[in-house]
Protein backbone atom coordinates (compact mmCIF):
# COMPACT_ATOMS: atom_id res chain seq x y z
CA UNK A 1 0.00 0.00 0.00
CA UNK A 2 1.19 3.17 -1.04
CA UNK A 3 1.22 6.51 1.29
CA UNK A 4 -1.77 7.98 -0.66
CA UNK A 5 -3.75 4.76 0.00
CA UNK A 6 -2.60 4.26 3.01
CA UNK A 7 -3.62 8.22 3.94
CA UNK A 8 -7.07 7.12 2.44
CA UNK A 9 -7.84 4.10 4.23
CA UNK A 10 -6.91 6.03 7.37
CA UNK A 11 -9.72 8.50 6.65
CA UNK A 12 -12.25 6.01 5.74
CA UNK A 13 -11.82 4.45 8.81
CA UNK A 14 -11.89 7.63 10.75
CA UNK A 15 -14.76 8.32 9.11
CA UNK A 16 -16.54 4.83 9.68
CA UNK A 17 -16.43 5.64 12.95
CA UNK A 18 -16.25 9.51 13.62
CA UNK A 19 -16.69 10.60 17.26
CA UNK A 20 -18.81 13.12 18.28
CA UNK A 21 -19.39 14.72 21.71
CA UNK A 22 -21.69 12.44 23.73
CA UNK A 23 -21.56 9.29 21.51
CA UNK A 24 -19.29 6.26 22.81
CA UNK A 25 -17.82 4.73 19.78
CA UNK A 26 -15.52 2.39 18.69
CA UNK A 27 -12.00 3.55 18.09
CA UNK A 28 -10.88 4.19 14.30
CA UNK A 29 -9.48 1.05 12.94
CA UNK A 30 -10.13 -0.76 16.03
CA UNK A 31 -6.82 0.77 17.38
CA UNK A 32 -7.44 0.18 21.00
CA UNK A 33 -6.98 4.04 22.71
CA UNK A 34 -3.50 3.59 25.55
CA UNK A 35 -2.25 5.15 28.32
CA UNK A 36 1.03 4.45 30.49
CA UNK A 37 1.99 6.94 34.04
CA UNK A 38 5.33 6.36 35.49
CA UNK A 39 6.29 8.84 38.52
CA UNK A 40 10.44 10.33 38.25
CA UNK A 41 10.24 11.08 41.94
CA UNK A 42 7.33 13.54 41.94
CA UNK A 43 7.18 14.32 38.12
CA UNK A 44 4.29 12.40 36.54
CA UNK A 45 5.36 11.51 32.68
CA UNK A 46 2.34 9.94 31.07
CA UNK A 47 1.72 8.87 27.31
CA UNK A 48 -1.47 8.51 25.63
CA UNK A 49 -1.59 6.67 22.27
CA UNK A 50 -3.94 4.74 19.92
CA UNK A 51 -2.35 0.96 20.13
CA UNK A 52 -2.14 -0.58 16.23
CA UNK A 53 -1.71 -4.14 15.83
CA UNK A 54 0.40 -5.91 13.53
CA UNK A 55 -2.09 -8.48 12.06
CA UNK A 56 -4.20 -6.07 9.81
CA UNK A 57 -7.85 -5.25 10.64
CA UNK A 58 -8.32 -7.70 7.40
CA UNK A 59 -6.58 -10.18 9.04
CA UNK A 60 -3.55 -9.55 6.95
CA UNK A 61 -0.20 -10.88 8.62
CA UNK A 62 2.25 -7.49 8.31
CA UNK A 63 5.27 -9.02 10.39
CA UNK A 64 7.99 -7.56 8.42
CA UNK A 65 5.67 -4.74 6.65
CA UNK A 66 6.19 -2.37 9.58
CA UNK A 67 9.27 -0.52 9.06
CA UNK A 68 9.98 1.18 5.98
CA UNK A 69 6.37 0.05 4.50
CA UNK A 70 3.49 0.89 6.80
CA UNK A 71 5.51 3.04 8.64
CA UNK A 72 7.95 5.03 5.62
CA UNK A 73 11.27 5.82 6.57
CA UNK A 74 11.45 9.51 6.67
CA UNK A 75 8.34 11.44 5.73
CA UNK A 76 5.84 11.00 3.84
CA UNK A 77 3.32 13.11 2.24
CA UNK A 78 0.04 11.75 3.43
CA UNK A 79 -2.24 13.23 0.45
CA UNK A 80 -4.10 15.71 3.13
CA UNK A 81 -4.09 17.87 5.23
CA UNK A 82 -1.46 21.05 4.68
CA UNK A 83 0.15 19.18 1.82
CA UNK A 84 3.88 18.58 3.28
CA UNK A 85 6.27 15.67 4.18
CA UNK A 86 5.12 14.56 7.69
CA UNK A 87 6.68 12.21 10.11
CA UNK A 88 4.96 9.19 12.04
CA UNK A 89 1.81 10.11 14.42
CA UNK A 90 4.05 7.64 16.33
CA UNK A 91 0.72 5.26 17.07
CA UNK A 92 -2.69 5.37 15.34
CA UNK A 93 -5.30 7.96 15.19
CA UNK A 94 -5.34 10.85 16.97
CA UNK A 95 -1.83 12.77 18.42
CA UNK A 96 0.07 10.40 20.57
CA UNK A 97 0.50 13.15 23.62
CA UNK A 98 2.96 12.89 26.15
CA UNK A 99 2.82 15.07 28.90
CA UNK A 100 5.08 16.19 31.88
CA UNK A 101 3.80 18.06 35.20
CA UNK A 102 7.52 19.64 35.39
CA UNK A 103 10.36 20.48 33.52
CA UNK A 104 12.41 17.60 32.39
CA UNK A 105 15.47 16.79 30.07
CA UNK A 106 15.16 14.26 27.13
CA UNK A 107 18.07 12.86 26.25
CA UNK A 108 20.31 15.89 27.62
CA UNK A 109 18.16 18.20 26.34
CA UNK A 110 15.48 20.42 28.35
CA UNK A 111 12.19 20.82 27.80
CA UNK A 112 9.63 22.71 29.42
CA UNK A 113 6.26 21.32 31.22
CA UNK A 114 3.24 20.66 29.51
CA UNK A 115 1.62 18.93 27.03
CA UNK A 116 3.00 17.24 23.33
CA UNK A 117 2.25 16.08 20.30
CA UNK A 118 4.64 13.17 19.59
CA UNK A 119 6.24 12.30 16.02
CA UNK A 120 8.94 10.42 14.87
CA UNK A 121 10.93 10.50 11.67
CA UNK A 122 12.07 6.86 11.43
CA UNK A 123 15.07 5.76 9.43
CA UNK A 124 16.49 2.19 9.57
CA UNK A 125 19.45 2.92 12.05
CA UNK A 126 18.02 6.25 13.95
CA UNK A 127 15.15 7.61 14.79
CA UNK A 128 14.24 11.17 15.21
CA UNK A 129 11.86 11.62 17.94
CA UNK A 130 9.57 15.33 17.76
CA UNK A 131 7.93 17.22 20.92
CA UNK A 132 5.38 19.30 19.20
CA UNK A 133 3.72 22.09 20.90
CA UNK A 134 0.64 21.15 18.96
CA UNK A 135 -1.11 17.89 20.96
CA UNK A 136 -4.36 18.18 19.67
CA UNK A 137 -3.89 16.93 15.98
CA UNK A 138 -5.10 14.04 14.59
CA UNK A 139 -2.21 12.49 12.91
CA UNK A 140 0.36 13.95 11.46
CA UNK A 141 -1.68 15.31 9.00
CA UNK A 142 -0.92 19.46 9.86
CA UNK A 143 2.10 18.56 11.81
CA UNK A 144 3.88 21.96 11.45
CA UNK A 145 8.45 21.95 12.17
CA UNK A 146 7.46 25.98 13.27
CA UNK A 147 5.24 23.99 16.06
CA UNK A 148 8.36 21.85 17.62
CA UNK A 149 9.45 22.09 21.26
CA UNK A 150 12.58 19.69 20.62
CA UNK A 151 13.68 17.11 18.38
CA UNK A 152 16.20 14.38 20.05
CA UNK A 153 17.77 11.29 17.96
CA UNK A 154 17.89 7.55 19.35
CA UNK A 155 19.02 4.20 17.89
CA UNK A 156 16.43 1.91 17.44
CA UNK A 157 17.16 -1.80 18.56
CA UNK A 158 15.77 -5.60 18.00
CA UNK A 159 13.21 -6.13 20.19
CA UNK A 160 11.24 -9.32 21.40
CA UNK A 161 7.67 -9.33 19.02
CA UNK A 162 5.18 -7.21 20.07
CA UNK A 163 1.64 -7.56 17.96
CA UNK A 164 0.41 -4.38 19.75
CA UNK A 165 2.70 -1.29 19.88
CA UNK A 166 3.43 -0.50 23.37
CA UNK A 167 4.77 2.06 25.46
CA UNK A 168 6.83 1.11 28.52
CA UNK A 169 9.21 2.81 30.92
CA UNK A 170 12.67 0.88 32.00
CA UNK A 171 15.64 1.33 33.70
CA UNK A 172 13.01 2.95 36.91
CA UNK A 173 15.32 5.19 39.19
CA UNK A 174 14.77 8.30 41.42
CA UNK A 175 15.64 10.95 39.10
CA UNK A 176 15.30 9.76 35.55
CA UNK A 177 13.24 6.57 33.36
CA UNK A 178 13.70 5.32 30.02
CA UNK A 179 10.53 5.65 28.29
CA UNK A 180 10.49 3.47 24.82
CA UNK A 181 8.05 2.27 22.07
CA UNK A 182 8.01 -1.45 21.25
CA UNK A 183 5.86 -2.56 18.23
CA UNK A 184 6.75 -5.49 15.44
CA UNK A 185 10.74 -7.24 15.99
CA UNK A 186 11.93 -3.14 16.57
CA UNK A 187 12.23 -1.02 19.90
CA UNK A 188 13.80 2.55 20.25
CA UNK A 189 13.82 4.08 23.89
CA UNK A 190 15.00 7.77 25.17
CA UNK A 191 15.89 9.07 28.72
CA UNK A 192 13.75 11.21 30.52
CA UNK A 193 15.52 12.65 33.71
CA UNK A 194 13.90 15.32 36.19
CA UNK A 195 15.98 17.83 37.08
CA UNK A 196 15.92 19.29 40.82
CA UNK A 197 14.20 16.27 42.29
CA UNK A 198 14.40 17.29 46.10
CA UNK A 199 13.52 20.82 45.33
CA UNK A 200 10.28 20.16 43.59
CA UNK A 201 9.52 17.66 47.05
CA UNK A 202 10.78 20.40 49.17
CA UNK A 203 8.41 23.30 47.70
CA UNK A 204 5.76 20.72 48.25
CA UNK A 205 6.45 19.98 51.72
CA UNK A 206 6.73 23.79 52.37
CA UNK A 207 2.95 24.16 50.73
CA UNK A 208 1.79 21.16 52.64
CA UNK A 209 2.82 22.17 55.93
CA UNK A 210 0.33 25.30 55.59
CA UNK A 211 -2.40 21.93 55.18
CA UNK A 212 -3.09 19.42 58.14
CA UNK A 213 0.04 18.20 58.09
CA UNK A 214 1.01 21.43 59.67
CA UNK A 215 -1.11 21.10 62.60
CA UNK A 216 0.83 17.78 63.93
CA UNK A 217 4.25 17.51 65.25
CA UNK A 218 4.43 14.40 63.08
CA UNK A 219 3.90 16.29 59.84
CA UNK A 220 7.67 18.76 60.37
CA UNK A 221 9.07 15.72 61.64
CA UNK A 222 8.97 14.07 58.66
CA UNK A 223 9.15 16.97 56.79
CA UNK A 224 12.62 17.65 58.21
CA UNK A 225 13.17 13.84 58.25
CA UNK A 226 13.23 14.29 53.92
CA UNK A 227 15.83 17.20 54.67
CA UNK A 228 18.03 14.25 56.41
CA UNK A 229 17.62 11.87 53.95
CA UNK A 230 18.52 13.73 50.97
CA UNK A 231 21.10 15.46 52.48
CA UNK A 232 19.71 18.76 51.27
CA UNK A 233 17.88 22.05 52.64
CA UNK A 234 19.34 21.01 55.92
CA UNK A 235 18.75 24.63 57.48
CA UNK A 236 15.33 24.85 56.30
CA UNK A 237 14.88 20.91 57.80
CA UNK A 238 16.69 22.03 61.31
CA UNK A 239 13.80 24.50 61.09
CA UNK A 240 11.19 22.32 60.64
CA UNK A 241 12.80 19.82 63.48
CA UNK A 242 12.65 23.16 66.16
CA UNK A 243 8.57 22.97 65.02
CA UNK A 244 8.26 19.33 65.70
CA UNK A 245 9.65 20.04 69.14
CA UNK A 246 8.62 22.96 70.20
CA UNK A 247 6.03 25.12 67.81
CA UNK A 248 2.92 26.33 70.07
CA UNK A 249 0.40 24.13 70.50
CA UNK A 250 1.69 20.99 68.50
CA UNK A 251 5.41 20.85 69.32
CA UNK A 252 6.36 17.48 71.10
CA UNK A 253 9.77 16.83 72.40
CA UNK A 254 10.57 12.89 72.32
CA UNK A 255 12.62 10.57 71.08
CA UNK A 256 11.64 10.91 67.74
CA UNK A 257 12.08 14.36 67.72
CA UNK A 258 15.31 15.25 69.28
CA UNK A 259 16.96 12.79 67.06
CA UNK A 260 16.13 14.29 64.24
CA UNK A 261 16.95 17.41 65.33
CA UNK A 262 20.13 16.06 66.82
CA UNK A 263 21.31 14.16 63.04
CA UNK A 264 20.07 17.48 61.23
CA UNK A 265 22.74 19.48 63.85
CA UNK A 266 25.34 16.69 63.22
CA UNK A 267 25.03 17.43 58.72
CA UNK A 268 25.42 21.08 59.59
CA UNK A 269 28.71 20.43 61.50
CA UNK A 270 27.46 21.43 64.77
CA UNK A 271 28.67 18.41 66.42
CA UNK A 272 28.73 19.29 70.05
CA UNK A 273 25.40 20.71 69.82
CA UNK A 274 24.07 17.06 68.06
CA UNK A 275 25.46 15.08 70.51
CA UNK A 276 23.69 17.45 73.45
CA UNK A 277 20.67 16.76 71.78
CA UNK A 278 21.34 13.35 71.68
CA UNK A 279 21.50 12.58 75.13
CA UNK A 280 18.75 14.44 75.83
CA UNK A 281 16.45 12.23 73.21
CA UNK A 282 18.29 9.03 74.61
CA UNK A 283 17.65 10.16 78.45
CA UNK A 284 13.80 11.43 77.49
CA UNK A 285 10.99 9.13 78.77
CA UNK A 286 9.68 8.01 75.60
CA UNK A 287 12.75 5.79 74.55
CA UNK A 288 12.30 2.88 74.43
CA UNK A 289 15.18 0.56 75.11
CA UNK A 290 15.23 -0.96 71.49
CA UNK A 291 15.08 2.55 70.08
CA UNK A 292 18.17 3.33 72.24
CA UNK A 293 20.02 -0.16 71.26
CA UNK A 294 19.52 0.93 67.36
CA UNK A 295 20.56 4.42 68.21
CA UNK A 296 23.62 3.00 69.25
CA UNK A 297 24.14 0.25 66.26
CA UNK A 298 23.60 3.11 64.26
CA UNK A 299 27.22 4.73 65.59
CA UNK A 300 28.80 1.82 65.23
CA UNK A 301 27.90 1.42 61.49
CA UNK A 302 29.42 4.29 61.15
CA UNK A 303 32.93 3.41 62.83
CA UNK A 304 32.49 5.75 65.81
CA UNK A 305 32.77 2.87 68.44
CA UNK A 306 33.24 5.20 71.46
CA UNK A 307 30.10 7.34 70.89
CA UNK A 308 27.94 3.86 70.33
CA UNK A 309 29.38 3.02 73.54
CA UNK A 310 28.08 5.73 75.69
CA UNK A 311 24.99 5.35 73.81
CA UNK A 312 24.62 1.09 75.01
CA UNK A 313 26.03 2.39 78.65
CA UNK A 314 23.00 5.00 79.21
CA UNK A 315 20.45 1.99 77.63
CA UNK A 316 22.01 -0.13 80.27
CA UNK A 317 21.97 3.03 83.06
CA UNK A 318 17.90 3.15 82.14
CA UNK A 319 16.75 -0.23 81.41
CA UNK A 320 19.17 -2.48 83.22
CA UNK A 321 18.86 -6.01 81.93
CA UNK A 322 16.23 -5.42 79.46
CA UNK A 323 16.13 -6.75 76.03
CA UNK A 324 18.27 -6.02 73.87
CA UNK A 325 20.91 -3.96 76.47
CA UNK A 326 23.51 -6.89 76.70
CA UNK A 327 23.60 -7.19 72.70
CA UNK A 328 24.28 -3.26 72.20
CA UNK A 329 26.67 -4.08 74.89
CA UNK A 330 28.39 -7.09 73.52
CA UNK A 331 29.00 -5.51 70.28
CA UNK A 332 30.41 -2.22 71.48
CA UNK A 333 32.70 -4.15 73.59
CA UNK A 334 33.72 -6.24 70.51
CA UNK A 335 34.36 -2.86 68.29
CA UNK A 336 36.76 -1.62 71.10
CA UNK A 337 38.61 -5.45 71.43
CA UNK A 338 37.27 -5.99 74.96
CA UNK A 339 36.63 -9.69 74.09
CA UNK A 340 36.41 -10.65 77.60
CA UNK A 341 33.62 -8.14 78.61
CA UNK A 342 31.93 -9.06 74.71
CA UNK A 343 31.69 -12.23 75.48
CA UNK A 344 30.05 -11.76 79.25
CA UNK A 345 27.45 -9.75 77.55
CA UNK A 346 26.53 -12.09 74.86
CA UNK A 347 26.61 -14.84 76.68
CA UNK A 348 23.88 -12.88 79.19
CA UNK A 349 22.24 -11.65 75.07
CA UNK A 350 21.82 -14.91 74.35
CA UNK A 351 20.08 -15.95 77.48
CA UNK A 352 17.37 -13.41 77.06
CA UNK A 353 17.15 -14.02 72.98
CA UNK A 354 13.06 -13.64 72.37
CA UNK A 355 13.37 -15.62 68.48
CA UNK A 356 15.24 -18.30 66.74
CA UNK A 357 17.09 -15.94 64.49
CA UNK A 358 18.55 -14.02 67.53
CA UNK A 359 19.21 -17.32 69.58
CA UNK A 360 20.94 -18.39 66.48
CA UNK A 361 23.33 -15.19 66.08
CA UNK A 362 23.94 -15.01 69.71
CA UNK A 363 25.00 -18.06 70.19
CA UNK A 364 27.10 -18.12 66.84
CA UNK A 365 28.92 -14.97 68.93
CA UNK A 366 29.61 -16.83 71.79
CA UNK A 367 30.98 -19.36 70.22
CA UNK A 368 33.31 -17.23 68.13
CA UNK A 369 34.29 -15.28 70.51
CA UNK A 370 34.88 -18.26 73.16
CA UNK A 371 37.20 -19.25 70.25
CA UNK A 372 38.93 -16.07 70.00
CA UNK A 373 37.64 -15.81 66.18
CA UNK A 374 36.35 -12.50 64.43
CA UNK A 375 32.57 -12.14 64.38
CA UNK A 376 30.91 -9.70 62.55
CA UNK A 377 29.37 -6.54 63.89
CA UNK A 378 27.21 -5.94 61.18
Amino acid sequence: MNNMRLAVALLASSAAFAQFPGLSLPPSGDNQRASVVQYIGPVRVSIDYSSPKVQAANGDDRRGKIWGTLVPYGTANLGFGNGKPSPWRAGANENTVIAFSHPVMIEGKPLAAGRYGFHIIPQKDEWTLIFSKNSGSWGSFFYEESEDALRVTVKPHVHEFREYLTYEFLERKPSSAVAELQWEDLAAGWKIEAAGVNDIYFTRLQDELRTVPGFTWQGYDAAAQFCLRTDSHLKEGLDWSEASISKQFIGQPNFTTLTTKSQLLSKLGRNDDAKKTMFEALRHPTATPLQIHQAGRTLLQAGKAKEAMEVFQVNAERNGDAWPVHVGLARAYMALGEKDKALEHARKAAAQAPDDLNKKNLAAMVQALSEGKKFSND
